[in-house]
């Protein structure tokens, strides 16, 4: 943890000023310590602010990321994938980032978060699950890099103290999706920007085995799901790659096989194939939530929040760009 980092830090449901207490360092970063605020107290571990127990409805994300902490970032893939994702969703020139501080909401292993810092950006990182250590492990070097275990629904952040939100990949995950939207706008100062993206809802979402599958796989023990995707996804791949091969129908169906493919999507290797494969077939069974939206939804959503200059987009997944007025 950066020292500078508690200035901003704010008491979860008070909203109260923290003091720092240090009792270990780590270089120039505060490795173990404490954040109070009267009697109560919130720990740093392992270089980490903690407002949140891992133990939560997110802790399949601390496993898949902390199992692949670096497959989707750019500097190990050597592909632009997230950098590519990022500046498509934000629809923003890629010098508007420099000197800006942004809040990533649900930052997993730190994807989305090396893209800001390359761009020049300040960036606190928060997540619910344990996929922060994930984050702050890679990512530690840049000295513009915060990461923050702690809730959604209760950011420890004084409202309107960044200049960007973001949550890619992330809000339909949460329980209350709507509330998930309204507590990450809150967090953007006045004339603060707000990029959010979902899975969008649609007939199509119902040819996709994953929602047919995840009443079952979401009741399997996390461990017990990855090793059963790990060992039946070269297989899957394969009977994918010779089903996408039939003419004209092949894409079409492909899609209804329960491995995620990325052979022609993306610049993938053989070996990336199949991490990628494992990774994000994880991701569709896995987590305990997972609730797609509307265009409609999300404009709604943003016009009720109070937001101006709204966009709806799809680059990638359904996207919502908007800003705050003043």
């Amino acid at each position: 943890m950066r020292e500078a980092l508690a200035s901003i830090l704010r008491a979860p449901g008070t909203g109260a000023p923290l003091s720092l207490e240090v009792t270990a360092r780590d270089g120039d970063d505060v490795s173990e310590g404490a954040l109070r605020s009267g009697a109560e107290s919130w720990p740093v571990v392992r270089g980490v602010p903690r407002f949140v127990s891992s133990d939560n409805y997110a802790q399949t994300f601390g496993f898949q990321w902390n199992r692949f902490p670096g497959t989707q970032l750019d500097s190990v893939s050597g592909m632009t994938v997230s950098r590519d994702r990022f500046l498509a969703q934000w629809a923003m020139p890629p010098e508007w980032f420099a000197g800006r501080r942004l809040l990533d909401v649900g930052c997993g292993a730190g994807r989305f978060a090396e893209v800001a810092l390359s761009l020049g950006a300040e960036v606190v990182a928060v997540d619910l699950s344990a996929a922060v250590d994930a984050c702050w492990q890679s990512l530690r070097a840049h000295p513009r890099l915060h990461v923050v275990q702690a809730s959604v629904y209760d950011l420890p952040f004084a409202p309107g103290s960044f200049d960007g939100v973001y949550s890619f990949g992330v809000i339909q995950h949460t329980p209350d999706v709507p509330r998930t939207f309204r507590a990450i706008v809150e967090m953007a100062r006045p004339g603060g920007e707000v990029a959010v993206d979902v899975y969008k809802s649609d007939w199509k979402s119902w040819l996709h085995p994953k929602p047919w599958l995840r009443p079952v796989t979401t009741r399997v023990p996390a461990d017990v799901l990855f090793s059963l995707i790990e060992r039946t996804a070269p297989a899957l791949l394969a009977v994918s790659r010779v089903v996408g091969r039939v003419p004209v129908a092949g894409r079409a169906l492909r899609r209804a096989i329960p491995v995620a493919d990325y052979e022609g999507v993306l610049p993938v290797d053989d070996r990336q194939r199949l991490e990628w494969a494992v990774l994000d077939t994880f991701d569709w069974l896995s987590p305990r939530y997972d609730q797609p939206q509307t265009r409609e939804t999300l404009r709604r959503w943003a016009e009720d929040a109070g937001l101006v200059d709204i966009q709806t987009l799809h680059p990638a997944h359904l996207t919502l760009r908007a800003r705050r007025p003043g």
